[in-house]
């Protein structure tokens, strides 16, 4: 059997994504004054991305934990993680802020982890479509 077509791929996919989430989410929110100064990009905006992030994970974790994928919600995570990512392009190109080298890689890696992210669930999406069951109804019945 393929990882992609295990059962627990789609869920285990979400829970990196809440992981991720929360761990940047977390480090944007303890630490913004100084990944301010360290990044170039302004304290406001790490600080709101922060608790969005936050906020977001715990819902990819809520998706994780439930025993069939709710399919339509995850299908709408896959478009935000893509336009997170155009995102993090945008503000890079954009050259709106004076972002250090390290803020650069900061944003690069947020976009870099949201793509391959967003990829995995899509790819999940996919081949949890071809299962016997599989439904873009959510089920939150566990």
């Amino acid at each position: 059997m393929s990882v992609f077509a295990s059962p627990r791929f789609l869920p285990n996919v979400m829970w990196a994504d809440a992981a991720s989430c929360a761990a940047t989410g977390a480090l944007q929110v303890a630490f913004t004054g100084a990944l301010a100064r360290l990044t170039g990009l302004p304290a406001p905006l790490l600080l709101g991305t922060g608790v969005f992030l936050l906020a977001y994970a715990a819902a990819a974790a809520f998706m994780a934990s439930r025993r069939t994928p709710p399919r339509m919600l995850i299908g709408l995570v896959v478009a935000g993680n893509f336009g997170w990512a155009a995102g993090c392009i945008a503000l890079l190109v954009g050259g709106v802020f004076a972002v250090t080298a390290l803020g650069m890689a900061w944003v690069l890696a947020q976009a870099l982890c949201v793509v391959v992210l967003a990829e995995l669930q899509w790819t999940g999406l996919r081949r949890s479509a071809r299962s016997p069951g599989a439904s873009l109804v959510p089920d939150y019945s566990n």
